[in-house]
């Protein structure tokens, strides 16, 4: 009778464990492991590869130096990207906070890299997220998006491309970098 009761329990938590999953997967959206993306507030239109081997997420950016403003470290950069709708260089430079430096090991050596917090459309949502700043001139994709910003989109489809189509109006949800992301 014990056995009977213990196998009837284990059974009905394993089913609602995977009812649980289903539900919360049936929510999450899906994404290719290339989409369209639009860069904020400008709204350039970039295609974003969704590299699950990489952590940080990384962005195209030029004549990169960190400077002081106001007691604080600072990133000036130059955008240089290819809207894809309509085929025109945005071309401006930039200025934000210096979040925090990124180094990265590779066969190459060791390389610092500046982080800023940067709004990117996905979907029909804005997230704001950790994007290290490098030339990536000679990359087929401008835009990297790492498993920081991955875990806040969905689920990733590495067998497909393109299945979310960017659509951030006013009435866009939002969604703050959320500091405890560092720790992953």
């Amino acid at each position: 009778m014990v056995n009977r009761l213990r196998k009837t329990m284990g059974m009905t938590a394993l089913a609602s464990v995977l009812m649980a999953s289903a539900s919360v997967q049936a929510e999450d959206k899906v994404f290719g492991w290339v989409e369209n993306a639009f860069i904020e507030p400008w709204g350039i239109g970039v295609k974003a590869k969704l590299d699950s081997g990489a952590l940080t997420s990384s962005l195209d950016a030029r004549d990169i130096e960190i400077f002081e403003k106001d007691g604080e470290d600072w990133v000036r950069f130059r955008l240089k990207l290819e809207d894809q709708a309509s085929g025109e260089t945005f071309s401006d430079e930039i200025e934000r906070p210096l979040y925090r430096e990124q180094t990265v090991r590779g066969a190459g050596g060791r390389d610092e890299r500046p982080v800023v917090l940067m709004d990117v459309c996905m979907g029909d949502t804005i997230y704001e997220e950790q994007f290290s700043l490098r030339d990536r001139e000679e990359m087929i994709y401008p835009l990297l998006l790492g498993r920081r910003t991955i875990s806040h989109l969905g689920l990733l489809d590495v067998r497909r491309t393109f299945l979310q189509t960017p659509e951030c109006g006013e009435n866009a949800e939002y969604v703050p970098h959320d500091p405890e992301d560092d720790q992953t």
